[in-house]
């Protein structure tokens, strides 16, 4: 029995935009399916007409006097006399047959004479009117003009909800396409701090000098100074630029506008600008905040100085007014801009000056220590062993960034569990270090012949031989002739911590790369396509020693390297045709040195070097200790430098 206390649902009908378009649909299906259940008549000319007059055969003919056309009906006895007119099938439905006249035919004169030539019982009814057209030439003319409107709003609603953006919102409409994208959290929903960015000490340090000024704007506004309007950070791919300005949001405990530079650029001509407009006004209104643009070179590009040589207006006129609104008549107090990118050198001057973006904010590849503790950040929810090293696993990831670190985090989990284990041990990180830097290993390496992979040992052989004889070159890790990624043979060294390469730690390292090669030499007695990575990264390293580090006798202490990227626009070289001969010359006689040191070295350890290759042969895999029970220790330099941040990951020499 129902609760008569219990209050009953009221059904509410609510208007919805879809029952629109299906009304429209189930109109246009139904106009159809009326026009073909209606007669299809046949095409005849008047004097068939006629014809079919005198004969008797015609019931009746309606004459439309302002379309000048007529329509014939046949009677039912003579319809199968013109069967074959409609296929051999008898129409069903009136008329059968319709006949165009000119505009000086005579109906009444003309049907008149027809009948008085028939009895009066075979005598054909004619019914002569006119018809009025108004509403279906109104339908003709307004149908294509409403259908475009409807296919108009329908994309533009179909490419809000794309873009997550609801009536009203953001976008919600044809006339909304210039609000701004950024997605807003307010300061009680941002909850990143700067407990969760490890490293980065000195950037750390830069920008809690802008949550300070958020926090206590007086200390500094009591003494004359002003709130900075704008940080930029710069720095590598993955090294935490858009995690520390969600700390410094969160730290600051303001709200956070967070846009990427590619949200500004659209298809419609002064979309960015009116969103650059949009945004700033959002600032105000939620005002002491921070709007942090990502990947600001998508829009804050040199003017002039576009991709292909050619100007793009539209991205200038939103630069143009990201300029003004950073730093124009208006004020923006109270509003903090932050912006990253990883490519400084070809954003505007005018982007760049003091007053837009007062700071520049340099996110450096972590060190070591820096490395440690963003280890333990990403160690906090994996079930790692107990005699997991992380400072020994901190000095195996040289030049990593925080991103390539999370990424060794979750490899080494999901090798552990391809492997049935119950915690993450030492042995499956260093598996995942090696398949990021040399990618997947391919332990069914039946694709080379027996003579290749002997070819293939030898060749790293040489590399690891020579690494490790040299007091310069970077101590050899291990080598392995398993192929990985496109590499047939991975020669594994782990490079020094250091910014500064001397001119003998170059030319070790072109020996160590060389090694391959002059192993091949000796072996073999003639060359083979595995040195092609090596020979890159050897010519590269030669041309940089001539041209920007002006290691070259020759050519002396000039550099031509172009920090601020604009050069690559120009056709000219900065030097003469005769300068180029002889930076070449310089390079190639570099080579020839490195390359007849190499052998030297090899040809002196010839029997240690065979040795290496064989050992190579039956194991797959060699370690340092293996390297080091053949050559003996490592030669070390006489004078070694101190410790540097690391400028390159983990290198390995290898095959191809």
């Amino acid at each position: 029995m129902p609760d008569e206390n219990k209050p009953q649902k009221q059904f509410t009908f609510r208007f919805n935009f879809s029952w629109f378009y299906l009304l429209l649909v189930l109109g246009i299906g139904w106009m159809l399916m009326n026009n073909q259940g209606a007669a299809n008549p046949q095409k005849a000319e008047w004097a068939e007409v006629k014809e079919m007059f005198r004969e008797g055969d015609i019931k009746q003919i309606d004459y439309i006097r302002n379309d000048y056309r007529g329509e014939v009906t046949v009677r039912p006895d003579r319809l199968a006399k013109y069967a074959d007119k409609f296929g051999g099938k008898v129409p069903a439905r009136s008329p059968h047959f319709i006949f165009l006249v000119s505009d000086k035919f005579d109906a009444e004169n003309e049907f008149g004479a027809l009948n008085e030539g028939l009895p009066a019982d075979a005598q054909v009814k004619v019914v002569v009117k006119s018809e009025s057209h108004f509403w279906s030439s109104a339908l003709e003319m307004i149908l294509p003009l409403l259908l475009l409107v409807l296919m108009w709003v329908w994309m533009f609603r179909g490419m809000n909800r794309a873009n997550g953006a609801g009536p009203g919102g953001p976008g919600g409409g044809i006339f909304n396409v210039g609000r701004a994208t950024g997605k807003l959290a307010d300061k009680d929903k941002v909850n990143v701090t700067f407990k969760d960015v490890a490293g980065l000490y000195g950037a750390k340090d830069e920008v809690m000098e802008i949550v300070d000024f958020l926090k206590n704007p007086q200390k500094y506004t009591a003494l004359g100074g002003k709130i900075p309007k704008g940080a930029l950070l710069v720095g590598p791919p993955g090294t935490g630029k858009t995690l520390l300005a969600k700390a410094v949001a969160g730290e600051a405990n303001v709200p956070f506008f967070s846009i990427s530079g590619s949200d500004f650029v659209e298809m419609f001509v002064g979309v960015g600008a009116s969103r650059v407009r949009d945004l700033f006004r959002q600032a105000k209104e939620k005002a002491p905040c921070i709007v942090f643009i990502d990947e600001i070179d998508a829009v804050g590009r040199a003017r002039g100085k576009n991709a292909g040589f050619s100007s793009n207006d539209e991205r200038e006129n939103t630069l143009n007014q990201l300029l003004t609104e950073m730093d124009g008549f208006g004020t923006n107090s109270g509003v903090i801009i932050l912006a990253a990118t990883n490519r400084a050198d070809i954003l505007d001057k005018a982007l760049m000056r003091a007053g837009r973006f007062d700071r520049q904010i340099h996110v450096e590849l972590p060190e070591v220590n820096e490395r440690e503790e963003i280890f333990q950040v990403h160690l906090r929810g994996l079930k790692v062993a107990d005699d997991f090293d992380v400072k020994l696993m901190a000095k195996h990831t040289p030049g990593f960034s925080g991103a390539d670190i999370a990424n060794v985090c979750n490899e080494a989990a999901l090798t552990a569990a391809r492997k049935n284990k119950k915690v993450i041990e030492m042995q499956d990180f260093m598996d995942a270090v090696d398949r990021i830097i040399g990618g997947l290993e391919r332990k069914d390496n039946t694709i080379m012949t027996p003579a290749e992979k002997r070819t293939t040992a030898y060749h790293e052989a040489g590399h690891a031989v020579v690494g490790w004889l040299l007091p310069e070159a970077d101590p050899v890790l291990k080598v392995s002739i398993i192929p990985r990624g496109k590499a047939l043979g991975l020669t594994w060294n782990l490079p020094a911590e250091r910014k500064n390469w001397s001119r003998s730690y170059m030319m070790d390292e072109m020996c160590t790369l060389m090694g391959g090669r002059a192993a091949e030499w000796i072996i073999n007695g003639e060359p083979s396509t595995g040195a092609l990575s090596d020979f890159e990264r050897l010519t590269n390293m030669a041309y940089a020693m001539v041209q920007y580090y002006g290691m070259s006798d020759k050519i002396g202490p000039l550099s031509f390297y172009d920090s601020t990227g604009s050069r690559g626009f120009e056709l000219v070289k900065p030097y003469s045709e005769k300068t180029a001969e002889l930076m070449d010359q310089e390079v190639r006689d570099i080579v020839e040195t490195v390359r007849v040191r190499t052998e030297n070295i090899l040809r002196e350890h010839e029997a240690a070097f065979r040795q290496v290759a064989e050992l190579l042969l039956d194991k797959e895999v060699i370690m340092a200790d293996d390297l080091e029970r053949i050559l003996g220790p490592k030669v070390r330099p006489a004078t070694a430098a101190p410790e540097a941040p690391a400028e390159e990951p983990e290198k390995a020499q290898g095959d191809e």
